[in-house]
């Protein structure tokens, strides 16, 4: 007999709540896409992921049976089938979360009716009791963040996972051949403690970490501290010039940075120069980073001459505490290349100190044996030191979207602060521009009331006339930044039609 088809419209509410809770939740929620091809990716992948999670269930739960054996006159406990079965979930919708932060964060709707073989044999003095799991039924609703996103493949360094709500669990609990879910009252309280337990665990905000990638390979070192150096003076130099004298500077840079070299002012036909000049230079690693300071003699045609050089390693300050150098000038490092070369050169006496910034306000802890819960506490230092004091502003240019030339569109931006100006790369012919760049400025003093002014220009790539472009501005005010410590936005572009810039803004003290 054929069925009878009827339209939708056709039916009363009775029929249609019973159809509902079959109906994919990309049909009913547009913010969830349609995954077939994931579902066929897993379909194809779970004989090995039926595997592999079983291998790791055994591995988890042996500590936990093994406190146990001896207690109740339990002589053992493990499993004597362990499969999945050969039905995989199902994913009945996908939905990909936009965030400002450096993630990607999916929330899959997971249903899973299997038909897993779980047996577990308890051995109680002389009896062997077997209890069988059957009729598994799943409906869970996870939050999966890949975080951060590095240039590392697979391009994460790890997976965080946590439940949006509590799962719903429904199975069949066999136990010498009878149903024990049968007993009353007891199917329900089994429940309740799944839920509960669960949810205590793995329950937004707790999240479960699962590293991918060593932290050591993809860690981005970050300024910790600032170097205040002091050029103090410099003694019995060598004379360079037809006249007897040399018109030194001195150039100083920390291994491990691209940033050009600062330099002192020249101080003209003088071997026993006096600076007394200051200079601020930010610290990524205070136990591997060394100080270079060169002394050079300026000439006004050709290249400067070498006068000597010194290093001092970072890991010999002391951290808050401002130390005298007297260091005698060398050729170079490396005196066994040419031990011929003991000529004088002079010294030039310097004053370091190494300020580390505070610990970031907000601290994470890292997980244990490769898994771990982590959960987010405050340490928020008092107004007092928030608002005085030198720091740090640090200004990450992540990108643009929709921003649109009227001849071109070459997008760079522009960062502009107290008289210094800043600029990104130039991207190619896109309206969607990422530059992921950062910018750092050191301040006597916190940025209250202040705005950071960003342009957002394009460039011809070849001759014109009109070869620069403006395509829009945004002017930030950096009180909240010196309040909170962070700020991560996206700002709408003024004097732009759609365009939006997405900015990062850090303020560390020391």
């Amino acid at each position: 007999m054929e069925p009878i088809h009827r339209p939708l419209y056709e039916l009363d509410n009775s029929a249609l709540l019973d159809l509902l809770p079959d109906i994919p939740l990309w049909v009913k929620c547009p913010d969830y896409d349609r995954v077939d091809w994931l579902n066929k990716f897993v379909t194809y992948m779970w004989p090995y992921l039926d595997k592999a999670v079983c291998a790791r269930i055994r591995s988890m739960t042996e500590p936990i049976f093994a406190e146990y054996i001896g207690k109740f006159q339990i002589e053992a406990i493990e499993f004597d089938n362990l499969s999945l079965g050969t039905l995989p979930p199902e994913i009945h919708g996908l939905k990909v979360c936009e965030t400002n932060e450096n993630e990607l964060v999916m929330e899959p709707a997971v249903r899973w009716a299997g038909n897993p073989n779980i047996v577990l044999v308890l051995k109680l003095l002389s009896f062997r009791i077997t209890l069988q799991l059957v009729d598994l039924q799943i409906f869970a609703a996870p939050r999966i963040t890949l975080k951060p996103l590095v240039p590392t493949l697979p391009c994460f360094a790890a997976v965080v996972v946590s439940l949006l709500e509590k799962p719903e669990v429904d199975f069949g609990m066999t136990i010498l051949g009878g149903d024990i879910m049968a007993i009353p009252g007891l199917y329900q309280f089994v429940q309740k403690t799944i839920k509960k337990q669960v949810a205590s665990l793995y329950h937004w905000p707790q999240t479960l970490e699962i590293p991918i990638l060593d932290a050591a390979t993809v860690a981005v070192k970050k300024p910790v501290g600032i170097l205040h150096v002091k050029i103090v003076r410099a003694q019995k130099l060598l004379k360079k010039d037809i006249l007897g004298t040399s018109d030194p500077y001195v150039k100083l840079f920390l291994t491990g940075e691209s940033l050009p070299a600062k330099k002192t002012t020249i101080k003209k036909r003088n071997l026993n120069p006096e600076w007394n000049e200051k200079f601020k230079l930010i610290v990524k690693d205070p136990q591997s980073q060394v100080l270079h300071l060169q002394v050079y003699d300026w000439d006004k045609v050709g290249t400067h001459d070498h006068l000597g050089m010194q290093l001092v390693p970072l890991k010999t300050l002391t951290p808050y505490e401002t130390t005298e150098f007297n260091l005698d000038l060398l050729k170079h490092t490396n005196i066994i290349t040419d031990p011929q070369d003991k000529k004088k050169r002079g010294n030039i006496v310097v004053e370091l100190t190494y300020a580390p910034f505070r610990e970031e306000s907000i601290k994470i802890d890292g997980p244990q044996d490769g898994y771990g819960r982590q959960e987010s506490g405050f340490d928020r230092p008092s107004d007092s030191e928030l608002f005085s004091g030198a720091g740090l502003l640090s200004v990450m240019v992540q990108g643009a979207e929709d921003v649109e030339g009227e001849r071109h569109n070459n997008p760079y931006a522009v960062v502009l602060f107290r008289g210094e100006t800043k600029k990104t790369k130039m991207i190619k012919r896109t309206r969607d521009p990422l530059w992921n760049e950062e910018f750092q400025f050191m301040l006597e003093e916190p940025p209250l009331n202040e705005n950071i002014h960003i342009d957002v220009m394009s460039k011809r790539t070849g001759i014109s006339f009109r070869s620069k472009e403006f395509l829009g501005y945004v002017d930030i005010n950096l009180t909240d930044v010196v309040h909170n410590g962070r700020i991560n936005q996206k700002y709408h572009l003024i004097n732009s039609k759609n365009g939006v810039i997405h900015v990062e803004i850090r303020w560390t003290t020391v």
